[in-house]
């Protein structure tokens, strides 16, 4: 496994084994399925490498110090990135922004857009590195 530097890849072994995880499902299933089957798929595998994970965790949102709403983002894994899985023709500016706040609401550094919608598994790799300082 290819190792980089944390400091601007924070969690990359964790990160390489949740895209090797994605592979697997995504060369069993193949493309186009509904975004729910690739995540129940994508648990399993997950179970499977003892890659601790939580689902559709609920995250409260506040403004002004009052209650707005829940966030849920689709996988925490480890209790260090978000995975967020699509079945989309591309990525756009609205994922990564979704993204970007999913970061900035749960308090991570790392999170995965993981596109099974082609026949080459898509990821895109977003860090608020931020959080550090």
């Amino acid at each position: 496994m290819k190792s980089y530097d944390d400091a601007q890849y924070p969690h990359s072994d964790l990160t390489s084994e949740i895209i090797a995880s994605a592979q697997v499902v995504h060369e069993d299933l193949r493309p186009g399925l509904d975004e729910a089957l690739y995540e129940r798929a994508l648990c399993i595998e997950f179970s499977e490498r003892s890659i601790p994970f939580a689902q559709q965790v609920t995250y409260p949102v506040h403004f002004k110090n009052r209650y707005i709403g829940n966030l849920i983002p689709d996988l925490i894994v480890s209790e260090r990135v978000i995975v967020d899985l699509k079945v989309v023709d591309a990525f756009n500016e609205s994922h990564i922004a979704q993204m970007l706040g999913y970061l900035n609401i749960t308090g991570l550094e790392v999170g995965l857009l993981i596109n099974f919608k082609h026949a080459k598994l898509q990821i895109k790799r977003i860090a608020n590195l931020k959080k550090r300082d």
